[in-house]
């Protein structure tokens, strides 16, 4: 099923898929079309179930089909979804986030993470009156013309105004001060760095304070994306343990489980040019999502489901160190335990990490080589314990072809 689905999708879909989703670049045995996904599995077009480890990259903080939301939901969909205007859920919902992330004052609703960072910077401009924007090398923010990581089809013109510094380098960005402070609209920073083929790295508290302050002096915008990370680091925020609080942040993934929505969060300063910009949807407005959102938050609040991801996640991080012990390998694991991400020592081409993740696929766990991870609450002792049975064989198949380090 999976192969004629595929057949079918080169002839009416550029390039068969596209996209992060397109696994054209992965390794054989994954999947392209799936069928189901309860809790923490999902299963295939030819009805091969998996262990989830990547959480439709992100978004089911909950788990498939979480009762709570889906119960939400259809009680929604019995009256309605999409109407001329918002329902009172739209404001629900803003109270809630303003209420529990202390940085917010206000929320504006968009559909998915590009819309959330660009309408970030739209507002930092708007609201400074300046071009330039600073975002880390190397980093994703979507794909829009600013920050799309692919430049087809993309202007020199519409990347001009962008400058690049270095993660946790604060010399970096000190370096494009003297010559575009006066301009500086915002900087953008990721809550840790989890650009892919990367291990992940935690942001320095240092580095996120001196951000912090220079936007501050300069009376630029200090934006967090938080779309990755949001609602698996913090329910405030990531960046809320560590005492630093944005100007603007954009939200997505998690905190609709799987239900299409994000928002940016804003404090007073910028509420006036927030109201000033254009931005909207037709879709943007919609109840579902918003319910969905809702009934997410509360329940993932009401279980400590961060808790509950951070226990699975350093159950599997753990295992994997421990079995890569007994494997003669050197594997780094990196990321929280609720966003995690393994590589293997000297390789650069990541001839190791297909493979692995390969085999891994194929004993029917579904993560990925070259992307970090992501737990959820539905993942069990249960689940991660039979997860690691497949990981220990898949590194058995790397020594076998590539031998001890």
């Amino acid at each position: 099923m999976d192969a004629e689905l595929r057949s079918r999708a080169q002839r009416v879909i550029p390039g068969g898929m596209y996209g992060h989703q397109a696994v054209a670049n992965l390794p054989p045995h994954y999947p392209q079309f799936f069928v189901e996904g309860k809790g923490a599995r999902i299963r295939d077009a030819n009805g091969v179930e998996y262990i989830d480890l990547m959480c439709s990259y992100g978004p089911m903080v909950l788990g498939h089909r979480n009762p709570v939301v889906e119960q939400a939901v259809r009680r929604q969909m019995r009256r309605a979804d999409c109407l001329n205007g918002p329902t009172e859920h739209m404001v629900r919902l803003a109270e809630l986030l303003t209420q529990n992330v202390p940085h917010a004052d206000w929320a504006l609703f968009c559909k998915n993470g590009t819309d959330a960072t660009t309408l970030c910077v739209t507002i930092a401009r708007a609201a400074t009156k300046r071009r330039k924007v600073m975002v880390a090398r190397g980093a994703y923010h979507g794909w829009a013309a600013w920050c799309n990581p692919n430049t087809n089809g993309i202007t020199e013109e519409e990347r001009s105004n962008i400058l690049y510094y270095e993660y946790n380098d604060l010399d970096s960005v000190i370096g494009l001060l003297a010559e575009h402070g006066a301009d500086l609209a915002g900087i953008v920073a990721s809550p840790m760095r989890h650009d892919i083929k990367k291990d992940l790295l935690p942001v320095d508290p240092e580095f996120a304070r001196r951000l912090r302050t220079i936007c501050d002096q300069l009376g630029a915008a200090l934006i967090l994306d938080d779309v990755r990370c949001a609602m698996r680091v913090d329910l405030r925020g990531s960046w809320e343990p560590i005492g630093v609080r944005p100007d603007l942040s954009a939200w997505s993934k998690a905190i609709a489980n799987g239900y299409p929505i994000a928002c940016v969060l804003g404090s007073d300063r910028f509420r006036d040019a927030a109201s000033s910009v254009y931005a909207t949807g037709s879709f943007w407005f919609a109840a579902v999502p918003m319910v969905a959102a809702l009934a997410t938050i509360e329940e993932a609040t009401r279980i400590d489901a961060i808790e509950m991801m951070r226990v699975a996640g350093q159950q599997l991080r753990d295992g994997l160190a421990s079995q890569a012990r007994s494997h003669g390998l050197a594997v780094t694991l990196s990321g929280t335990p609720q966003l995690p991400f393994m590589t293997f020592a000297g390789d650069g081409q990541l001839t190791k990490s297909y493979l692995w993740a390969d085999e891994c696929v194929k004993r029917g766990v579904y993560l990925h080589p070259f992307h970090n991870w992501f737990l959820s609450a539905a993942h069990t002792a249960e689940d991660i314990s039979r997860a690691l049975d497949a990981t220990d064989d898949a590194f058995g198949v790397v020594v076998k072809q590539f031998g001890r380090d």
